[in-house]
């Protein structure tokens, strides 16, 4: 059966999977509820994420047929978010999809406040 890592998620979009809307995110950021209205902005834990902004490969057109230089037409510049990011973002940019039953949210990276990361480190010494 097919999971959450069969999806690709191309470009500059991110896949999020949203938390439920509270006055507090799990992480313990407040949302007053002018901004929750306004703004719509929500929460939740990036699980995928896009190969990045595509921009043209300069060694494309300049090396000779024969060179074993990178031939890729196209370069990714990467994404700021990872997944396990968890992420306040603004809603109105978002298209909700529903994939095996869970709701998930797809979003351009532009779209996204705040990432809270934990560090690797600290998890370790916990």
């Amino acid at each position: 059966m097919a999971g959450i890592r069969d999806i690709i998620v191309v470009g500059d979009r991110v896949l999020i999977r949203p938390e439920e809307e509270s006055d507090q995110t799990s992480h313990g950021l407040y949302l007053p509820a002018g901004v929750r209205s306004k703004e719509k902005v929500q929460g939740g834990t990036i699980m995928k994420v896009g190969p990045g902004y595509p921009v043209p490969n300069p060694a494309y057109m300049d090396g000779e047929p024969w060179s074993t230089e990178d031939r890729e037409m196209v370069k990714y510049v990467p994404l700021q978010a990872q997944p396990g990011d968890y992420a306040l973002f603004l809603r109105e940019k978002a298209i909700e999809i529903e994939y095996q039953g869970e709701k998930l949210l797809i979003i351009p990276q532009s779209s996204l406040l705040v990432l809270v990361r934990k560090d690797p480190l600290e998890e370790l010494q916990e």
